[in-house]
């Protein structure tokens, strides 16, 4: 079966593309996350009550859903490699751009389970519902003292607030980096991302390099 997708995924990855399933785990995620990122500021302003609780619980039951999204893309990601592009060529600017998606994926897994234990900590934990459909349980911190509840609260707490800032400050060095390959590099790693368009539509003046057989380093970008 890997077998049968990574040939249908080299269709793509022949062109420098990245496969419609790929495409739609990157734009789809990065929406969830921008959502996220600006409920989540939103929400402090909710004076306490019910409102700002069932607010928080909105907001883990997403959080949830990204930790799902991001376990099947990495799962995809193993399975079917990206392709091989510009962002490829060897120096410390695809050192950089590995690094960073690697904080990505670190982050996917970080600030939701995270969040989840905040949302645990505090009694009586309600369930949460993965996707707004399936039930999970709370972590099960009730059997402990209350001076750990809250150590448990203040601790996944800072983690998250770490993590969201760290967020803050990718997302947009991410999009800068994109934006710089597509007008300033003049590539075709931003194009790789985009869906399927025609020919007539693509880069002006068309991507300068597209290698064709993989560089010694395989790249660890979105897949």
């Amino acid at each position: 079966m890997i077998r049968a997708l990574r040939d249908w995924a080299d269709r793509y990855r022949s062109r420098g593309k990245y496969t419609p399933v790929g495409v739609a785990f990157h734009w789809l995620m990065a929406g969830v996350v921008l959502y996220q990122l600006f409920t989540g500021w939103m929400m402090q302003r909710n004076l306490a009550g019910a409102d700002k609780l069932e607010a928080y619980a909105d907001h883990s039951q997403i959080g949830l859903t990204l930790l799902l999204f991001g376990v099947l893309r990495l799962t995809w990601r193993l399975m079917v490699p990206g392709p091989i592009n510009d962002a490829d060529q060897p120096g410390w600017r695809a050192d950089a751009a590995h690094a960073i998606h690697a904080a990505f994926y670190a982050l996917f897994v970080i600030v939701p389970i995270s969040g989840w234990i905040m949302w645990s900590a505090i009694q009586p934990a309600r369930p949460l519902y993965l996707a707004g459909i399936v039930p999970v349980p709370a972590m099960p911190f009730q059997t402990l003292d209350v001076e750990w509840q809250y150590r448990l609260l203040d601790m996944a707490e800072d983690v998250h607030v770490v993590g969201i800032v760290a967020l803050t400050l990718l997302v947009p060095a991410h999009a800068a980096a994109a934006i710089k390959h597509h007008f300033w590099d003049r590539d075709d790693v931003f194009e790789g991302m985009l869906p399927e368009v025609p020919d007539d539509y693509g880069h002006p003046s068309g991507p300068r390099y597209s290698p064709k057989e993989a560089p010694a380093r395989a790249r660890a970008d979105d897949g």
